[in-house]
């Protein structure tokens, strides 16, 4: 079956040219040329080949693309992420200081106008 090669233009049955891959234009013409069985055209099977050898070509080097890209992220934190994580620790450490500028300088306000309650340790406790 699979060394027959069917010419639809003289149709007969050949043996199949085994040392080229495609037959010669003298055995019989590639759009007339059927491989094995009748319904198997040479030239549509050599088109489909080359489309699903190229589908599987280009998903392979899609798959090696991302293996490379995401091997090289996992390796350690790149510059912006570095950055960004420096600036939020500057944020919050300004944040901090002005919090603590605020509470003085409201503390100072308390003071003037009698409102700061300073823990007094001898205070009596008081039940309710």
């Amino acid at each position: 079956m699979g060394k027959c090669l069917w010419c639809n233009t003289n149709r007969q049955c050949l043996d199949y040219p085994v040392r080229s891959i495609l037959p010669s234009k003298s055995v019989c013409a590639l759009n007339a040329a059927r491989w094995g069985v009748c319904w198997v055209n040479f030239e549509a099977l050599i088109i489909t080949m080359s489309v699903v050898c190229g589908i599987i070509l280009i998903a392979f080097v899609y798959c090696c693309w991302r293996c490379c890209c995401r091997t090289k992220k996992s390796k350690g934190p790149d510059k912006e992420e570095v950055k960004a994580a420096r600036e939020r620790e500057e944020r919050r450490v300004r944040q901090d200081e002005r919090r603590v500028e605020m509470k003085a300088r409201h503390d100072e306000i308390r003071k003037k106008y009698g409102l700061f309650k300073e823990d007094n340790p001898y205070s009596r406790f008081e039940n309710n």
